[in-house]
């Protein structure tokens, strides 16, 4: 979307701060429930890496942890090292598309007041746990003053992650019938990878995909990329380094996407041995993580979300809108509830 040639074209950076238990939640292991927790191994390890780029980043935090007195230290340090702190939904649930208007009304009020209570940030940006996402969600954020959303995943190959997961977890038929959607359907590969903005009613909402390689819409986030790791690290890189280049060919100002398992390894933790990548030493990731970013540094201006979002409104976004609301839902519902 840039066009003075005096700068560095526009790229972003987001990680959403999935838990071990939401990790666990998703595959349908018991375990979730008492809510383990690995953010004193991968906090210290996300921010050290931030630092060392001189990047500040955004971080989408899942209310639940924010809600747990042992979680606050570990996300008070995210937001005194000058990360934004967005909402990650409150309890984790990639089935919201199923969720009704007054269970997402709670869903992000208790997720809004638990991050504000212990960070004094109130979200102004969501992405749904598994990219959900639903007319239903959108209503929702724009109702209660967000600016933008990241929820949307242009790519062709959610439907073979979804069955890969499913492969490797011991989720019921019922439980995969609630996951139906996670990571999305393959007729998404046919998104944008731009930003442009929802209306309803008046309201606005500005929607920045995560960024997939242009033409293929191949994945191109940090967990996909250590993933193709295990096999070849320069494999890895030329692959991260080709959808750079067409991103500065088309114009796409990349959002890359991290998550807290790229900063671990199999050293760190058993239990999440079913994910992709969870059987390489972390350093490894880590390095490789650090090789795709000086790429990125080199050939963009990476900032947070927030500021992605002020600037990609600077410019005519394309218009999409949303349907109407089922039974009369009316803008008193807020403050009904």
């Amino acid at each position: 979307m840039s066009t003075n040639q005096s700068y560095q074209p526009l790229a972003s950076t987001s990680l959403d701060l999935d838990n071990k238990w939401a990790y666990l939640k998703t595959a349908g292991d018991p375990k979730w429930e008492s809510f383990p927790s690995y953010f004193d191994i991968c906090v210290p390890r996300l921010l050290d890496f931030f630092d060392k780029f001189n990047i500040k980043s955004t971080v989408f935090v899942v209310g639940q942890d924010a809600a747990l007195e042992k979680n606050h230290d570990a996300i008070r340090s995210i937001a005194e090292a000058g990360h934004e702190i967005a909402n990650h939904s409150f309890h984790h649930e990639p089935w919201l598309h199923l969720y009704t208007p007054a269970q997402l009304e709670k869903e992000f009020k208790e997720t809004e007041n638990s991050i504000e209570r212990i960070t004094g940030q109130k979200p102004t940006g969501f992405r749904g746990p598994g990219f959900s996402l639903s007319d239903e969600v959108l209503r929702t954020l724009m109702r209660r003053g967000y600016v933008y959303d990241c929820s949307t995943f242009p790519t062709y190959l959610g439907p073979i992650a979804r069955l890969y997961y499913f492969f490797k977890s011991s989720l019921s038929q019922e439980e995969k019938e609630d996951r139906k959607e996670l990571f999305g359907r393959a007729r998404d590969g046919f998104q944008t990878n731009e930003p442009y903005q929802w209306t309803w009613r008046g309201r606005r909402l500005i929607e920045v995909p995560v960024t997939t390689m242009p033409f293929v819409k191949s994945p191109i986030h940090g967990s996909y990329i250590l993933y193709l790791g295990k096999f070849s690290t320069t494999l890895a890189k030329m692959y991260f380094w080709t959808a750079l280049k067409l991103c500065k060919m088309m114009q796409v100002e990349p959002s890359l996407l991290l998550h807290p398992l790229d900063f671990m390894g199999q050293e760190d933790d058993d239990d999440l041995a079913f994910f992709p990548g969870m059987d390489q030493p972390a350093q490894r990731k880590i390095d490789l993580l650090s090789d795709c970013m000086e790429m990125l540094l080199g050939n963009f201006e990476v900032v947070n979300m927030k500021e992605h979002v002020r600037r990609a409104d600077e410019f005519l976004l394309p218009i999409r809108s949303i349907n109407k609301a089922p039974d009369g839902l009316d803008e008193n519902f807020v403050q009904a509830q």
